[in-house]
């Protein structure tokens, strides 16, 4: 056990650390100094990267994936897997050694390309470049967060499938953490609900070597972080020596016992142990050893084989292949006899891991669309999307929702679903309480396990809070559905604070993220369509509090709503001015178009719920709905005007928000930044002359 400094731990402190390195490394296994080796090799090849963490890790690696992760190389997607997620992700050469030393497709020339343009081996694990890879980590504790929601995803399904001694799912998710993951507010978020769950197949290891970039971190991370975890409703294993593999092991036998709570391994570890210079201290952190210190810690670890050199005996020793396969064809036997008694329930599992929707979807489409054709009253389109949601949902027990504490405002909870509760686990809807980041996190963990599409709701300013889990959504091009009511100053009485200006512009942002603000309950629909059909990529559903007016739609527009912009209103005659607008806005747009026409001037209304699908379209349809002859343009969206420059030009007009709102009822507010008919009509004078 450590009692030490990780300083006086890296110098052999004679209370903990009996004999030197190169007799205690000695005892180690040579699986483990190759993940070292490949890790020095890899990061000095590309002068740049993190070799502390893999070389400090290497050990409790070792005896994960050697003595108890169930998985396949040759069959990565395997549903029935244990996860593995590497928080700390900057240490990705640890996660690559393990995928290529146990037989995974990533050969050792990626390896040597560590960091390198169009390699499989990128600076920080990228899901869908690497296989293996279950998620995109380095933003510190997302991978933690995803892991929760991996879990997550193996309890509500083992739950759902499996029947008596059939456990079709029963596998464990594992994750390495470091210090830096905890520091992340996400960590607290993350973690207070899976102990509130009791997710016991949750198990995760804490780096404990006390070093972050900027050195020692006992001065800015005091945490009594294992009580911290212990206060969750955790199990915490404490003060494993990282180091040594039957402690390991024993802590993981320990782990895996089934308390109804998750577990937290503390391993107290040196980080970069083997390179006997820059071992427990921060230069072993972030950057290359050198050739000099590599030498010196290949001559420690006792091991001497060249750069990216790995023994046969060394390679036979880690290949999983066989083993895998071995394991996923006894799983798959057992499926076949869980088939044939409970067929719709195997066959209902397939399609949900493989992310098909159900066979009656069209039907649940084409209704919801009848129904929006039909709208004849004022509604504000967050009740819209709780509608469409009533119907969805009974549908599409895939669809699992939840809201950080806005489930009444979000309008996210269909009627007859019951929420997750430690004594209700047959729940489909869950509480994350006031966590938008940590939700938003889990919603890409559960998207990413398989089986769920997860949508979860929160008021559109929140979405600063949540804003990286997004872009973690899209960068990884997950099905996870962001949905944001109170999308604008028509928030009212709450103020400045919670009404939405920059936000909707800020998610246009994001590259392979599909933004829709809809206007009405067809628009909505549309938007709910779209994002569930989404296979490669999130989307954010932005819906108004306040009530609006249903639009005129006919039966031919629907296609083009689903094209993400389409002409709402076209006047008798060559339109000589057109208004771009979206949401709440779009039937101020056509009163103005109204009111313009009774003064002779025709004016084309274009309704514009998602830029993104817009912009996808071919060039003829974009140019057939906003032609380049046609100068006069006036964007109305309430919300920062910057964003529409692009769409009316040097010429043309926005009427937007650019400072923050008021606390006043939203008619008031409106009324105060000009979105009205009169005014929209005025500014489009003003550009027709």
């Amino acid at each position: 056990m450590f009692d030490c400094t990780p300083t006086q731990r890296a110098s052999h402190c004679p209370t903990c650390d009996p004999g030197d390195l190169r007799q205690l490394s000695s005892h180690q296994n040579t699986m483990a100094n190759a993940i070292r080796a490949l890790s020095m090799d890899a990061v000095q090849a590309a002068n740049s990267g993190h070799p502390g963490m893999p070389m400090g890790m290497a050990d409790i690696a070792t005896v994960l994936w050697r003595d108890f992760l169930r998985h396949n190389p040759e069959d990565p997607h395997w549903p029935a897997r244990d996860r593995f997620v590497v928080s700390n992700g900057h240490g990705s050469m640890l996660l690559y050694a393990l995928l290529h030393l146990s037989g995974y497709a990533l050969s050792l020339d990626e390896l040597r390309n560590f960091r390198q343009l169009h390699s499989k081996t990128p600076g920080h694990p990228e899901n869908g470049i690497t296989p293996g890879v279950e998620t995109t980590t380095g933003p510190l504790g997302q991978g933690l967060a995803n892991a929760v929601g991996m879990a997550l995803a193996e309890f509500m399904l083992a739950r759902r499938f499996n029947h008596g001694s059939h456990r079709v799912v029963d596998h464990y998710t594992y994750c390495f953490i470091g210090d830096g993951c905890l520091m992340e507010g996400i960590s607290h978020e993350a973690c207070s609900l899976a102990g509130s769950f009791g997710l016991d197949k949750l198990i995760v290891f804490y780096d404990d070597n006390g070093i972050s970039i900027d050195g020692e971190c006992a001065d800015w991370f005091g945490d009594d972080t294992v009580g911290r975890f212990e206060a969750y409703g955790w199990r915490v294993i404490r003060n494993v020596d990282g180091h040594s593999q039957a402690e390991v092991q024993a802590a993981i036998e320990n782990a895996r016992e089934g308390t109804g709570q998750p577990t937290l391994i503390q391993c107290k570890t040196i980080i970069g142990w083997g390179a006997p210079n820059r071992q427990g201290t921060a230069k072993a952190h972030g950057e290359p050893l050198g050739d000099e210190e590599i030498q010196a810690a290949r001559t420690e670890l006792g091991w001497t084989h060249g750069p990216f050199e790995i023994p046969d005996d060394v390679y036979a020793a880690w290949d999983a292949r066989e083993a895998g396969a071995q394991r996923q064809r006894e799983w798959q036997a057992a499926f076949e006899a869980y088939r044939r008694e409970h067929p719709e329930d195997a066959a209902e599992f397939e399609r949900r891991m493989q992310g098909a929707l159900p066979d009656h979807w069209a039907a649940l489409v084409e209704q919801l669309v009848e129904t929006g054709l039909a709208a004849d009253k004022p509604l504000a389109t967050r009740k819209a999307s709780n509608a469409i949601l009533d119907v969805l949902g009974p549908q599409m027990p895939e669809l699992l929702g939840g809201s950080a504490d806005l489930t009444p405002s979000n309008g996210t909870q269909w009627k007859g679903s019951s929420a997750l509760r430690p004594t209700d686990p047959d729940g489909n809807y869950i509480h994350y309480g006031v966590r938008e980041f940590g939700m938003s996190a889990m919603m890409n963990g559960m998207a990413l396990h398989g089986g769920f599409i997860p949508y979860g709701g929160t008021f559109l300013t929140f979405s600063d809070y949540a804003r990286n889990a997004v872009r973690m959504a899209a960068l990884m091009r997950q099905r996870s559905i962001f949905v944001y009511t109170h999308d604008s100053i028509g928030l009212g009485e709450d103020g400045p604070t919670h009404q939405a200006v920059e936000h909707t512009a800020a998610l246009r942002l994001i590259p392979q993220l599909d933004v829709w603000r809809p206007a009405d309950l067809l628009e909505s629909t549309v938007a709910w369509q779209s994002a569930i059909e989404r296979a490669d990529g999130p989307s954010a559903l932005l819906f108004t509090r306040q009530n609006v007016d249903p639009l005129p739609h006919d039966a031919d527009q629907v296609e083009a709503v689903r094209r993400g912009g389409y002409i709402a209103h076209e006047p008798e005659g060559e339109p000589e001015g057109l208004i771009i607008a979206t949401g709440s806005e779009v039937p101020l747009a056509l009163g103005a178009a109204k009111m313009l026409a009774e003064e002779g001037r025709a004016i084309r209304v274009v309704s514009m719920p998602c830029v993104e699908r817009f912009m996808a379209q071919d060039a003829d349809y974009r140019e057939q709905v906003l032609p380049a002859a046609i100068r006069s343009r006036l964007a109305v969206e309430a919300g920062i005007s910057h964003y529409w420059r692009g769409f009316v030009g040097l010429d043309g007009d926005v009427l937007g928000v650019d400072r923050f709102g008021e606390s006043a009822p939203a008619s008031e507010v409106f009324a105060l930044f000009g979105f009205d008919v009169d005014t929209v009509a005025q500014r489009m004078r003003a550009l027709l002359g």
